[in-house]
């Protein structure tokens, strides 16, 4: 999709019109057409501070993302730029340029407050765009980070566990880096030089003391260190000293423009192209373009509603929409391929049943490819019946086409016979015995028609059937036999019928034990490649909250070693809680896997023990067999 896009200019995604959030559906379309996995900049910072310059050099361009050399701010609400990604083809680029922070046009500041959030909880690479150096000032500007558990649940609370909201970030929030505009100090820390990455470090140190501007700048400090373990830092220079060329800077050529400035902005572009992975959610849930746009859909429903985003619904959301449609896809694969496979009618049962199991393992591995979070296993169970109908539907069509086509060919063949008996052609002595070599003949050849299909036997049976009246009518016109030589024809006219509806019988046999073994294969591919995904599902689960685990334990001794003691003991508990989870995720008893296995297996059970259109035909055939 990535090569197909034509998008040449940005696209407002989130309108924010008096203070409300509002989705441009057609952004969302174009969303929705993107089936790559996505990587998603975003970049908010305060307003006139040069962010949509930078956008547009992620974009490879001088124009797109609009330039305003005001104070007033140009970009309003989120912007978006969806581009083939310059260095990985099974992705694609999704750029998200934000309004500036602390516009004074603006009535509510809790609105910027939003901006900031929801351009987070969309980015795998979320930027703060700064202008000066990083010190107590500008870490008090970026209070919006603070205020995130406020504005964004991790859990809904009938779920909370004892492990902090602030925890949970770790796993659901984007990269983080830290744009520094129209840097002029040294990079040095004493005597040393240090790198922007060491200079950033070194900025969110905690500061000793009550101060409320210490305390509010700590808080950043703190809020920042725990909520992004995965933190960079750039440094840019000016990039020009004449105040003509920074207010058309879109248009100056590059040889205008400050060579270092230059270089540091290519460098900034490498590191996001090389370094940077795409959006995902919990457990590895890998985000497309599509399923981005739900997102947007999801979290700005949530913001107007009041409720504010939670992460945790955000996911069952998205859940509930992709398993729907991974269902449908999967089983439009399954039709798609037996139809491409499968010529009716199949010589034999078996064939077709070995195109099904196989066509069957294709359509459960594209449903688990897509899906996630299918706990009760509902959507599973349900591509199972459907699966199953289809299959029945096959069967039947099977019947059908092989009835119609041995019909056609036995009207055929036996019309020599049929007309010989109108004529009354055997109505003469020996009349039976030329009869029988006739019927005979017409069995070889019969015998003989390629691919006749399932039905073959029962449709010469039927006709066979028809000719019972009349070869006994033939017989006992025959003045050439005796009573002794009817009698032994009749006998052995019945003892042939038995005999064929014996081999009947055994064929419908056969084929219920192969109906049977396909419905068994069916639940054993189902319950395997369910196992295959939940313990991989365990192993990002597992991943997930060592890293949390891991997170939390450096944010401790961080505190330890500068003098925070109380604050790295507090945090004792929620160690505790989360040592007990990563315990319980390890177990190989996990009740989880157990569950859903369980639930999974019966329900795909009770599907393939009700008895089936195709299934409930054999048993009709067998009784009337018996009778």
């Amino acid at each position: 999709m990535a090569s197909e896009l034509k998008m040449v200019a940005p696209i407002c995604l989130v309108e924010n019109i008096r203070e409300e959030m509002k989705v441009n559906r057609e952004a969302i379309e174009i969303l929705e057409k993107i089936s790559q996995p996505v990587v998603v900049v975003a970049i908010v910072g305060l307003y006139r501070t040069g962010k949509s310059y930078l956008m547009n050099r992620l974009a490879g361009q001088n124009h797109g993302f609009p330039l305003r050399s005001t104070v007033q701010s140009k970009t309003k609400g989120i912007w978006m730029w969806c581009l083939p990604h310059p260095i990985k083809p099974d992705l694609t680029l999704v750029l998200l340029d934000t309004e500036g922070l602390g516009d004074m046009e603006k009535g509510d500041p809790r609105n910027d407050s939003w901006i900031f959030a929801l351009a987070l909880l969309l980015s795998s690479t979320f930027v703060y765009n700064s202008v000066g150096t990083i010190n107590c000032q500008a870490l008090e500007q970026l209070h919006y980070v603070t205020e995130l558990t406020e504005l964004i649940k991790a859990k809904s609370s009938s779920n909370s566990d004892g492990v902090q909201d602030s925890t949970e970030f770790v796993s659901f929030f984007p990269d983080f880096i830290w744009a520094v505009r129209d840097f002029t100090l040294q990079l040095k820390l004493g005597d040393h030089f240090i790198t922007a990455d060491q200079y950033l470090d070194n900025a969110l140190k905690l500061i000793p003391g009550e101060n409320p501007s210490v305390q509010a700048s700590n808080h950043a400090r703190e809020s920042i260190r725990n909520f992004f373990p995965s933190r960079k830092c750039f440094v840019f220079d000016r990039p020009a000293n004449d105040k003509n060329l920074l207010i058309n800077i879109e248009n100056v050529p590059e040889g205008q423009l400050n060579p270092k400035f230059l270089e540091q902005t290519k460098s900034f572009c490498s590191y996001v192209f090389t370094c940077e992975k795409s959006k995902t959610l919990r457990e590895g849930i890998v985000v497309t373009g599509n399923r981005l746009g739900a997102l947007v859909e999801t979290y700005v429903k949530a913001i107007n509603s009041g409720e504010g985003p939670c992460l945790e619904n955000a996911m069952s959301t998205l859940a509930q929409r992709e398993n729907a449609a991974a269902v449908q896809k999967a089983a439009g694969h399954y039709s798609e391929q037996m139809a491409r496979q499968v010529q009716l009618p199949t010589d034999t049962l078996q064939v077709l049943l070995d195109v099904h199991t196989a066509c069957e393992k294709e359509a459960i591995s594209v449903f688990m490819e897509r899906s996630f979070r299918d706990e009760d296993g509902k959507f599973q169970k349900q591509l199972v019946k459907i699966i199953e109908n289809k299959k029945e539907d096959f069967l039947l069509k099977n019947e059908e086409e092989s009835d119609q086509y041995c019909q056609k060919e036995l009207n055929f063949l036996s019309k020599d016979l049929m007309e010989n008996i109108s004529a009354g052609s055997f109505s003469v002595p020996g009349g039976h015995q030329l009869y029988m070599d006739m019927r005979k003949k017409f069995e070889e050849d019969y015998c003989q028609v390629p691919r006749k299909g399932v039905k073959a036997e029962e449709v010469l049976q039927r006709f066979m059937q028809s000719q019972v009246a009349i070869e006994e009518s033939i017989l006992q016109s025959d003045k050439a036999l005796t009573d002794q030589e009817r009698a032994m024809a009749v006998e052995k006219a019945l003892k042939e019928a038995a005999e064929k509806e014996q081999e009947i019988l055994k064929v419908k046999l056969l084929e219920e034990q192969q109906m049977k073994a396909a419905l068994e294969r069916t639940l054993k591919e189902n319950m395997e490649q369910l196992e295959k995904k939940l313990l991989l599902e365990r192993e990002n689960l597992l991943r997930e909250q060592k890293m949390m685990l891991e997170q939390l334990m450096k944010i401790k001794m961080d505190l330890l070693k500068e003098g925070f003691k109380k604050k790295s003991e507090a945090m004792n508990k929620e160690l505790k809680h989360l040592k007990k989870r990563v315990k319980t995720t390890e177990s190989d008893n996990d009740p989880f896997i157990t569950r859903a296995l369980g639930n999974v297996g019966d329900g795909t059970t009770a599907v393939l023990s009700a008895p089936g259109k195709v299934i409930g035909k054999v048993f009709k055939l067998l009784g009337s067999l018996f009778k």
